[in-house]
């Protein structure tokens, strides 16, 4: 079974989705190394023991992280990225769409968050055929989680639609949903996903984008597949 954890990270300009892909056996050692680097920076440097790993607030020093150092901060976000990248069995898949180009090209668009999970969750099920496994998938909170339950129930049944539209019949169950305070492996996909947007983001101070780059590199051989999708092209 491939736990299969699901997080969103956008901008004004693209909607990204994350999917981490983790081998049952893999689930409990990396969120145990995670749960190490949350305890070294609650001793190191005196941050809340109920902290959580998540991307937005380590990056801008939000919540718990308020008051660290950025330095302090870039040694917490590599120790996690580290832990995650040295899961040899670990997948991730990546899909955005470009937001403007959705409401341009249709005239009735869908919800990008509905276009990008569709894109991944199609790319999951082909991973997992391709290891004849099956995935369980477990994402962060959302709106109209009732929805998106309803949708995977569509696509097992007439596919996801557009240009390489699947049949999912390696997912299995329905989406769960969980708070990601209570998920280590939630949190990596959010740091894992937020990461990957801020590679994507122009005019970013010189250092930052290399930091950023120096970070992304510790989980670069885990990448199984990345795509934005622009619907101006016709395809994705």
């Amino acid at each position: 079974m491939l736990l299969t954890y699901v997080d969103e990270s956008f901008t004004a300009r693209v909607y990204w989705i994350g999917a981490l892909m983790v081998p049952e056996a893999a689930a409990m050692p990396l969120s145990e190394a995670l749960d190490e680097v949350v305890a070294d920076a609650v001793k190191t440097y005196g941050v809340p023991i109920d902290i959580e790993l998540h991307g937005y607030d380590i990056f801008h020093g939000r919540k718990g992280w308020r008051g660290v150092p950025p330095r302090a901060r870039i040694a917490v976000y590599r120790a996690a990225m580290a832990a995650i990248g040295a899961q040899k069995e670990v997948a991730i898949i990546l899909r955005g769409v470009m937001r403007e180009q959705l409401v341009t090209r249709y005239t009735h668009p869908r919800p990008a968050h509905e276009v990008v999970l569709s894109h991944v969750l199609e790319r999951v099920d082909g991973y997992a055929a391709s290891r004849e496994e099956y995935a369980l998938v477990i994402a962060d909170e959302v709106h109209d989680q009732a929805a998106h339950r309803a949708d995977l129930d569509r696509y097992r049944v007439s596919g996801t639609g557009g240009y390489r539209s699947r049949k999912l019949s390696r997912i299995v169950d329905t989406l769960h949903f969980a708070p990601s305070h209570a998920s280590r492996l939630v949190q990596a996909v959010d740091l894992v996903t937020f990461l990957f947007q801020r590679l994507d983001v122009s005019g970013s101070d010189p250092r930052a984008a290399t930091v950023n780059e120096q970070l992304w590199a510790l989980v670069e051989p885990r990448r199984y597949h990345s795509h934005c999708w622009n619907p101006m092209a016709y395809q994705h």
